[in-house]
């Protein structure tokens, strides 16, 4: 028994001077640390107003009308603002009837694949038809870049259809745009 004891010794003796060479930092390598960063820029908020409706003012029955995309009085236009020459996209919700006020009576309208313009100069917004997109679909509208001073503006023109006994009355619809940052 005697002899087991001493090895046991002589066991943890040599367990105690491996750890204590281990941990002694004699032969320590080359160390170095250095320290990263993280950044963000939060862009500008991104708004859209809708600063004109699509105006086809007096219309006869039976008789269709048609307003440009390029007609300042009577194009509907969206002014956007946002953040300095960042790409947008944008989804135009367009109806297929514009409605009386009783809800009695539907007048038919139609978007063709040019009744918008997609304006991107300064300003917000400018005149129709100038920027870098004229006369594009409504219904799959580009993603653009907004203007050096974080502005862009669509222009939309349509045309209602009315049928020759169209109910004598005011009619309306919601036409809703949505945009959003598309990370370019």
């Amino acid at each position: 028994m005697r002899l087991f004891k001493n090895n046991s010794a002589i066991g943890s003796l040599a367990i105690l001077v491996a750890v204590v060479l281990v941990f002694s930092g004699a032969n320590v390598g080359a160390q170095d640390v250095a320290t990263g960063s993280a950044t963000a820029t939060v862009l500008t908020v991104l708004a859209v107003v809708a600063s004109q409706a699509l105006q086809f003012g007096d219309v006869m029955q039976g008789v269709r009308k048609a307003i440009a995309n390029n007609v300042d009085a009577s194009s509907g236009i969206f002014a956007i603002t946002g953040a300095s020459l960042k790409e947008v996209s944008a989804y135009m919700q367009l109806p297929d009837y514009l409605w009386n006020s009783t809800n009695e009576d539907r007048l038919v309208i139609s978007f063709s694949a040019t009744d918008a313009v997609i304006d991107t100069l300064p300003g917000t917004p400018t005149a129709p038809g100038l920027g870098n997109s004229g006369n594009v679909d409504p219904h799959n509208l580009p993603e653009f870049q907004l203007a050096n001073a974080g502005t862009g503006s669509i222009y939309l023109g349509g045309t209602v259809w009315p049928t020759v006994d169209q109910r004598n009355a005011a009619y309306a619809a919601d036409i809703i745009l949505t945009v959003a940052y598309t990370g370019q």
